[in-house]
């Protein structure tokens, strides 16, 4: 009897994930395809719209999606635009050959800000799922407390286990944010000590090198700089 409680329980479960998802990703995917129909038509500036609606407006992406962001832009003439998708590109994929590319596009030999740790990979890797994440604590947090329910005799054994996957739910979906990051897209662009002009000069740099940002303080984004505190115009920086 209680292998049929847990069974059912689980199929509950998994309809419940279904039911959530589904109308949310065939919408992204049909709208998708039919970028991926103009991009094949060569029709790229029809197809550069859609996969722009996604990707702002949707927060859906692909990295094959970006990849073609970055041809279509990069055959318009805009190495800046280029630039930034395969830069976002970079984040799911690190490959050297990405910043071979961007190398070529902005004229540099070196860029700062693509370096990725095993440890950033993997909080990488968890934002990717996050979603999912919440939803399975969730689950297994409601999950426990119909155990408690099935199992009377010892359901206080239950309270522990759903109290931990309902703070783990909450943490997933509040605290679980990625790095904002951002690509320097003004030549030269003035990396400031302080959110003023009359600030002490870090260094000049050129376009492509990748920044984190902490902070906008009004005209200016704090961002973090070869592992200082630093301040870049808002109009030399574009958020990837």
């Amino acid at each position: 009897m209680q292998n049929i409680h847990r069974g059912i329980i689980v199929k509950l479960g998994v309809l419940f994930l279904g039911l959530f998802y589904s109308p949310v990703i065939q919408g992204a995917v049909l709208t998708l395809e039919k970028a991926d129909s103009l991009f094949l038509t060569k029709q790229y500036k029809e197809a550069l719209v859609i996969y722009e609606h996604l990707l702002y407006e949707e927060a859906s992406y692909s990295p094959a999606m970006l990849l073609k962001m970055a041809f279509i832009s990069e055959g318009m003439g805009d190495f800046g635009k280029a630039t930034k998708y395969l830069s976002k590109y970079y984040d799911n994929n690190p490959n050297p050959k990405v910043i071979t590319k961007i190398k070529s596009l902005t004229s540099q030999g070196t860029l700062y800000g693509y370096d990725v740790s095993d440890r950033e990979k993997f909080f990488k890797f968890l934002i990717d799922v996050q979603a999912e994440l919440t939803v399975l604590f969730v689950f297994f947090a409601v999950l426990m407390l119909i155990f408690a329910l099935i199992f009377r005799q010892k359901k206080a054994v239950f309270y522990a286990p759903t109290m931990v996957f309902l703070l783990l739910g909450f943490l997933s979906n509040n605290f679980l944010r990625a790095p904002e990051m951002g690509i320097i897209t003004g030549s030269p662009t003035l990396v400031m000590d302080s959110p003023t002009a009359a600030g002490n000069l870090i260094r000049k740099v050129d376009v492509g090198h990748r920044v984190r940002i902490e902070a906008s303080v009004d005209s200016w984004y704090e961002v973090t700089w070869n592992n200082r505190k630093a301040y870049i115009r808002k109009d030399r920086l574009s958020k990837i």
